[in-house]
């Protein structure tokens, strides 16, 4: 086991840099077009970075030079306030390309969605600038040992004023954040989500992420040792999920997009091997492996699947606008079982396209040097973050008994 990396606020060397000038995207048409740019070039060099555990301080100053970690932020505050559809296409064009970069914004919008929905006016108007001015938000949230997702982190006055204690697992993207929202406890035992500066003196980001798949993505670890925080840096949490918000549903939906975006490229790469490196197995009495009938058969199997998973996202997303427009009881439910059955599909979707890009190209095809082996181990490690088993509960409770399903926090 490689051994862990403490960064702290005093050290500007690993300090994230703010990137200038930022682009101001102005519609849904130029995000998708700018996604599809990066992605074309993080492809290059995505397979290194995954090999090398090389952390991508650069492409994520280019990534938030193009403006797209403002994408969600509403016209009223100056962004283009994208739909969810665009969103979660943004999300898994760049998954297609490297994974890592496409799941490192994932907490970025959800800490956007919790301050749409629970946020002040001045609240919103200050941090939705920071996303337009290139700042990225990261993620302390889940706490590693506590088996019933309760919080020990507590937010807590003292005679000088608040602070936060506590430590962090599973912290995506902090490591690469100006900012921390970090979910707390305050002295009510409610939770709150604290947008804590990136600098502040008390904290350590320890890079310790240590699985097989998702291996740049700075999912370490965030110790708070009494840092000091200003009140209006404290957004409700737990307040949010009394009462009907889309919060679950929007980070559930950009989970998907990363599955799904895995299994697109995991599948492009197969179809380009089959086509030019590929041998026919012997028994199909053809020349060429694209001739192959099995061979044929099993890239249908996954093209079709491909093809309903991005369906379903792209329909979730949808339902999901409208419960963004107006959150009810019933459109949230509505959002949460379509986005459920995109989960379960992009899941599946991607796994099947994974470990058909060897089993339709041959041992050729899992040489190191080529990093093939990344999808499998991204898709796989990625899915683990929630089972897909709840998903089917989930809508078959729905489908049969009327039953919503539970609103909640899970990222």
């Amino acid at each position: 086991m490689r051994c862990p990396r403490a960064i702290n606020g005093t050290e500007p060397m690993n300090a994230p840099r703010t990137v200038s000038p930022v682009h101001l995207i102005r519609s849904d048409e130029e995000a998708i077009a700018i996604a599809t740019d990066l992605a074309r070039d993080f492809a290059t060099t995505a397979a290194a970075r995954d090999r090398d555990r090389l952390l991508p301080w650069e492409e994520l100053d280019r990534f938030s030079a193009s403006g797209l970690w403002g994408i969600t932020v509403p016209a009223e505050f100056g962004g283009a306030g994208v739909s969810t559809v665009t969103l979660a296409r943004v999300i898994s064009i760049l998954a297609a390309a490297d994974s890592s970069l496409a799941q490192i914004p994932q907490n970025h919008f959800y800490a956007l969605e919790i301050l749409r929905s629970g946020g002040t006016p001045a609240q919103q108007a200050h941090f939705n600038r920071l996303a337009l001015q290139g700042r990225r938000f990261g993620n302390a949230v889940a706490e590693i040992g506590r088996r019933d997702f309760t919080r020990a982190t507590r937010l807590i006055r003292e005679e000088g004023g608040l602070v936060v204690q506590g430590r962090k697992f599973y912290c995506t993207g902090a490591i690469y954040a100006h900012v921390i929202p970090t979910l707390a406890a305050d002295e009510d035992g409610k939770q709150v989500m604290v947008f804590i500066p990136r600098d502040s003196e008390g904290i350590t980001i320890t890079d310790d992420w240590d699985g097989f798949g998702q291996r740049v993505t700075g999912s370490g670890s965030v110790a708070f040792d009494r840092v000091a925080v200003e009140p209006d840096w404290i957004v409700p949490f737990q307040a949010s999920f009394e009462r009907p918000t889309p919060i679950g549903p929007h980070a559930q939906i950009m989970h998907a997009a990363i599955d799904l975006g895995i299994g697109q490229g995991a599948f492009a790469e197969m179809l380009s091997f089959i086509r030019d490196r590929a041998r026919p197995w012997l028994d199909a009495g053809v020349e060429r492996a694209q001739d192959d009938p099995l061979t044929l058969q099993g890239v249908g199997e996954v093209a079709v699947r491909l093809r309903a998973a991005e369906a379903l996202l792209h329909r979730s997303g949808r339902v999901l606008d409208l419960a963004i427009r107006e959150a009810t009881e019933e459109t949230v439910a509505d959002a949460s079982i379509a986005v459920a059955a995109a989960r379960a599909l992009t899941t599946e979707a991607g796994l099947l396209a994974a470990s058909k890009l060897f089993e339709l190209t041959g041992t050729s095809a899992t040489l190191g040097d080529e990093g093939r082996d990344r999808y499998w181990r991204n898709v796989r490690t990625h899915t683990l973050h929630d089972p897909v088993r709840w998903k089917y509960h989930a809508v078959g409770n729905h489908t049969l008994n009327g039953v919503n399903p539970p609103r909640h926090g899970a990222i």
